[in-house]
């Protein structure tokens, strides 16, 4: 599995991971490599961090290990006398199959060291983003993270605009996350469904780990009139953005709008940093939505279970609307069972269920016991529901399916849940009574 820091391979900036323990150098990224005139990391296996990169026998007086912790940045400012640069360092930890690993990153700031108002620039940029990336890191919700990080992205670099596209599996983009400064239009609604030759070149330069850096669209204008069109439409007049990686693919991008001129160096700088930060908490996401879509579903049935159904009841389920229930109950599910095998009981309840799903499909189906099924149809009237329920009895005779059904229907207004499902329930034992009766049948032996 590729590595954390193999992501800075191609970055711009200096890169080195040390092992904090043992201090010896496990990784240099290419920029690191060349202006220390090495071939590859092998050159230098057997020397220590500080004498690999600063030329010293013992470990750095200067060393922060100590101060280093997993989340965060320890920014600071060095002369590298090996490089004759003055350098902004911004150090982590990484711990990874049991070794403490540390993560430097260093920017080359000997020009704008003359400049020190542009330096003090920087480092409030850097500090107010780690400190978005350290609240953003505490946060269990993934999609507040990203949130977060983007809010402080866009105040650090004064940007009007920051923002995530992700890929469809059509290869269209979509525009999942922004955030937007004070007066600045939100344009999320308006980028959905993004064609794919409307980026095309962006996605070339991505498959090589490049940013892509537009000082001015109107210098896109004849090249790419179609990217143009959609950059103006958004008042767009500079723009910085960088890929969003899963492993080696390229599953999106994010960016900046508008960011003022002599900050537009700084932002590439910096999305390339926080861009490891993105798609680590882009994949929790990803892995927070199959569990949740797992333990929010029926296995067998793929029907919501009782959590999905609490959850949608309490947070999702419209109080200003009309709802209709019905409430069905598999006959004959235990005796199946019990003579022919589980195998044929769940092939029984998987041809129910395929009934409920023709006739139901469009609402809202849930699996509540073993042979009990639920149907929440929100915004129904009472003259469909009384139609859904008799083309569902329609549908199990023509495939062979014998359910119990009752309903109920309650008009706009709250309706206390509870009450409404016992109701619909008690209608659906009342059926069950009557088929036991039609076909002298005790219910002891169903």
């Amino acid at each position: 599995m590729k590595k954390i820091w193999e992501f800075f391979d191609n970055l711009n900036e200096y890169v080195y991971v040390s092992d904090m323990d043992t201090y010896e150098v496990v990784y240099m990224n290419q920029k690191t490599l060349t202006d220390f005139g090495l071939k590859s990391v092998d050159e230098i296996k057997d020397k220590k961090c500080y004498e690999a990169l600063q030329n010293c026998l013992a470990p750095c007086s200067i060393c922060n290990n100590k101060e280093l912790k997993t989340g965060e940045f320890k920014e600071w400012k060095y002369y590298n006398p090996s490089l004759e640069k003055f350098l902004m360092l911004k150090d982590t930890m990484v711990e990874e199959d049991g070794r403490r690993y540390r993560i430097e990153i260093a920017i080359d700031v000997s020009v704008q060291e003359k400049q020190k108002d542009l330096i003090h620039n920087y480092r409030d940029m850097s500090a107010l983003v780690n400190e978005g990336i350290k609240i953003a890191l505490q946060n269990p919700n993934p999609d507040k993270a990203i949130d977060i990080i983007l809010e402080y992205l866009g105040k650090a670099l004064h940007a009007e605009r920051t923002y995530i596209f992700e890929k469809r599996p059509n290869g269209h983009d979509d525009n999942t996350y922004e955030w937007v400064a004070n007066g600045v239009t939100p344009e999320k609604d308006n980028l959905q469904n993004v064609p794919p030759e409307a980026c095309s070149n962006w996605y070339q330069a991505f498959r090589k780990q490049q940013n892509v850096l537009i000082e001015d669209i109107e210098d896109i204008r004849e090249e790419n009139y179609m990217q143009y069109e959609i950059l103006k439409a958004q008042n767009i007049k500079s723009i910085v953005v960088a890929p969003l990686y899963d492993n080696k693919n390229v599953i999106g991008f994010y960016g900046v709008d508008n960011p003022p001129a002599k900050y537009l160096e700084y932002s590439s700088g910096l999305l390339e940093i926080v861009g490891y930060f993105m798609e680590s908490t882009i994949r929790r996401r990803n892995l927070l939505k199959k569990l949740k879509a797992a333990s929010y579903s029926d296995y067998l049935t793929k029907f919501g279970n009782r959590h999905a159904m609490n959850d949608y009841i309490e947070n999702y389920l419209p109080q200003n609307k009309s709802l209709g229930i019905i409430y069905c109950d598999i006959t004959g599910l235990k005796k199946i069972n019990d003579t022919e095998g589980h195998e044929a009981g769940d092939k029984l309840i998987l041809d129910a269920c395929g009934c409920m799903k023709r006739v139901l499909g469009k609402y809202n189906l849930y699996r509540v016991g073993g042979d009990e099924f639920l149907c929440l149809c929100v915004g129904i009237n009472k003259d469909t529901l009384e139609q859904k329920q008799s083309q569902l009895k329609a549908d199990m005779e023509q495939h062979a399916v014998v359910m119990a059904v009752g309903s109920a229907w309650f008009e706009n207004g709250f309706i206390d849940l509870d009450r409404a499902i016992t109701q619909a329930e008690k209608c659906m034992y009342e059926d069950k009574i009557a088929y036991y009766e039609a076909h002298g049948i005790e219910k002891r032996l169903i």
